[in-house]
């Protein structure tokens, strides 16, 4: 039934209000994205091809006139606001988060992501509920839960327990011991929308376990399989089924909820697989890793510390369930209707897309002695690739080879022994070839160990740097060329004439001068020159070669040019850096950021590690010239002061031989015409012993002034 909001025919399409809770988390996130671009009532009609075809092929089309706006709350403060979302709610209360709430014409709860968000979906329900008499206009709740509830059910049919679940069998649910909330804010919603269902109708949906986009509950293994992790974990025995959906087809079920308003309140949201999780598990392996997986107990799967609690009860679900309704009520263009395991290709193009995990490949050619395995060594390290060396990839390749040759006769598989013989004969033909080419392996036989090895997951996964190879265009020619299977899949007219997979993005020639590579080897420490092709004769051999075959008309350099993947060229006479870090920063630029997943955890402890005691240290250096100057300032002031005071007594000893020098006359004048009137004076007074003895020495004095010219 379509809606009254939707107008007569020939009118726009009305645009309404939906809110998600926690948009900037997986589900609430995608579902947002997802509903944005939905226009109003689409779901009623039947899909375009043309439509069908871009979201088969993952390309977002242009946002529409009258399709739903997006508001919703956020779990992160700093949280930017996306395009497709019209408004972040924040909020200090829920009456503040009511008032956003009731301006909505549909309310999305999702408590499968978050199961905090369990009792403010139940408020926000009941709010509704005691409001609805004052509602202004119809309202939609719909409450996003998990399959979980049923994860206690007991089988329809004891003796058939293959019998799936439906929607009509959810009042016998039977919900995980840690998902009871769970279960009991479904029967609120479902409640809460029987009252009056022209002012508010509600809807609950179990939905199966997500994936798609970035990933979600399987991240865990789609991780550990990019990462090359040499065996990814299943937890338990794995033989349980897990119910799936992609997390477009969950935003699909939302939008035939949201435009057509059914009469049927549960609804189970899953594909049509019954795939269990080793089943999952060995697809991902298989196809983004090694293949290799490894069964953990229950006890050894809670030690993994990428794992939670809610997330490992989720992937041990067994429950078989059929979502009827969905299938035969809904029109749904499904990104994935037969599961995860079915459209595994998509998913992973879509998960490395979402998350930007794209291998970065890159060649540095030059001579030889030019620093080439010193910088891709660097490059590796910082953005985490693959370092693709001749000697090293034949000889892993020959290690190889001659492993499984030696078990030729013991197999008993017989593909087994298929590809032991197979490497047995690649390795007789390698081994003749060397004997007719002066121990040299011929070119097509590097040319074939090179293709193997760039088309491996690992270099598919992370990417590579080719170090100094190819030397000549033929090899170039040959290593990238398209491979005949590719060749007739493809459409000859929208065909490269090279292989897409391990052509290298960026170029990197190193240039320098013979004589400043013979210096430069010159200036090796012996034990670095020992046992390699960096004597003298050996550098000046290679150099030899090097310059034969790479002229200005003949050079591997001009196969680049002509597919347009223009190689830079460095003169690295000009890095007088320490292990050619200039030169590295310069290549780092050209190649710009990393595409993986950045520091582990472990790499950012070490990291934090080295920028603390590189910080400890420059406290500490800086702590000692603090001191240092603090105490040659204090020397300085105590040789000044001992100046000052040497300077000081000088002057008085100066002073007072001056001030003694100018006292002689007077103590001379004294002496002779003072001193002696005034002794006289004084023994006259103690024989006189006047009663004013002062005024007597005064008078004395005065009458007995001696008269001098």
């Amino acid at each position: 039934m379509a809606n009254s909001d939707e107008g007569a025919p020939g009118d726009k399409p009305k645009s309404r209000r939906i809110f998600i809770n926690n948009i900037d988390l997986y589900q609430g996130k995608n579902l947002a994205k997802y509903l944005s671009r939905c226009v109003v009532g689409a779901s009623l009609e039947e899909q375009e091809e043309e439509e069908e075809a871009k979201s088969s092929d993952g390309i977002e089309s242009p946002r529409k006139e009258g399709c739903y706006e997006i508001v919703g709350t956020v779990t992160d403060k700093n949280y930017k606001k996306p395009d497709y979302i019209k408004e972040c709610i924040r909020f200090e209360n829920r009456d503040q988060l009511y008032e956003h709430l009731i301006e909505c014409d549909i309310i999305i709860f999702d408590i499968s992501d978050d199961p905090d968000q369990i009792d403010e979906a139940v408020w926000a329900v009941s709010e509704l509920h005691s409001d609805i008499e004052k509602l202004d206009k119809s309202k939609m709740f719909i409450l996003v839960s998990t399959v979980l509830t049923w994860a206690k059910s007991k089988p329809l049919d004891p003796d058939d327990p293959e019998i799936p679940f439906t929607e009509d069998d959810y009042r016998r649910r039977k919900p995980h011991p840690n998902f009871k909330e769970h279960i009991s804010a479904e029967k609120t919603v479902i409640k809460m929308g029987k009252t009056n269902k022209n002012k508010l109708i509600t809807y609950v949906i179990a939905s199966a376990l997500t994936y798609g986009a970035e990933e979600s509950i399987f991240h865990y293994f789609f991780k550990a399989a990019w990462h090359n992790s040499q065996v990814i974990y299943c937890f338990g025995n794995g033989q349980n089924v897990v119910p799936t959906i992609h997390i477009k087809d969950l935003g699909a079920i939302i939008q035939n909820i949201a435009d057509s308003r059914p009469k049927v309140r549960y609804l189970i949201a899953k594909d049509d697989s019954n795939n269990t999780l080793e089943e999952i598990v060995k697809s991902i392996s298989k196809s983004l890793g090694n293949g290799k997986v490894k069964n953990l107990t229950k006890e050894e799967a809670l030690l993994q510390k990428d794992i939670q609690q809610a997330d490992f009860d989720m992937l041990l679900v067994n429950l078989r369930m059929d979502a009827v309704h969905v299938k035969e009520n809904m029109r749904i263009n499904w990104v994935s209707e037969t599961g995860i395991i079915e459209n595994l290709q998509h998913v992973i193009k879509e998960y490395k897309d979402t998350r930007n995990l794209q291998p970065i490949r890159v060649c540095i050619l030059g001579p030889p002695a030019s620093g080439k395995t010193t910088v891709v060594t660097q490059l590796c390290n910082i953005f985490k690739l693959h370092h693709i060396k001749i000697k090293d990839v034949i000889d892993e390749k020959l290690e190889e080879l001659q492993s499984l040759s030696t078990r030729a006769d013991n197999e008993d598989e017989e593909e087994d022994e298929s590809k032991a013989q197979e490497a047995k004969e690649l390795l007789d033909a390698i081994n003749e070839g060397k004997e007719n080419n002066n121990g040299r392996i011929e070119d097509q036989y590097i040319i074939t160990i090179f293709r193997e090895k760039l088309r491996s997951v690992m270099c598919q996964n992370q990417g590579f740097i080719l170090d100094g190879f190819p030397k000549t265009i033929e090899q170039a020619k040959e290593l990238f060329q398209v491979s005949e299977e590719e060749e007739e899949a493809e459409d000859a007219s929208k065909q490269e004439n090279y292989d897409k997979l391990i052509m290298p993005e960026v170029v990197v020639c190193l240039e320098a001068t013979d004589e400043f590579l013979k210096n430069r080897v010159m200036n090796l420490p012996e034990s670095a020159v020992a046992g390699t092709h960096n004597t003298e004769e050996g550098l000046m051999r290679r150099l030899d070669h090097y310059r034969a075959i790479s002229t200005e008309e003949d050079t591997v350099l001009n196969y680049f040019d002509e597919l347009e993947f223009f190689p830079v060229k460095i003169d690295v006479t000009k890095d007088s850096s320490p292990q050619m870090k200039k030169t590295v920063e310069q290549i780092s630029a050209i190649i710009g950021k990393p595409r993986n997943y950045g520091p582990t955890e472990e790499e950012l402890a070490e990291i934090k590690k080295l920028e603390e005691e590189a910080r400890l240290k420059k406290e500490a250096e800086e702590k000692a010239e603090k001191e240092r100057m603090e105490a040659a300032e204090a020397a300085e002031r105590k040789r000044r002061q001992e100046e000052w005071t040497q300077h000081l007594n000088e002057v008085k000893k100066e002073e007072y031989e001056l001030l003694e020098a100018q006292s002689i006359p007077l103590r001379n004048y004294l002496m002779k015409h003072v001193m002696p009137t005034l002794t006289q004076g004084l023994i006259d007074c103690c024989k006189v012993r006047p009663d004013d003895p002062i005024d007597y020495l005064a008078e004395y004095l005065f009458q007995n002034n001696p008269q001098v010219d």
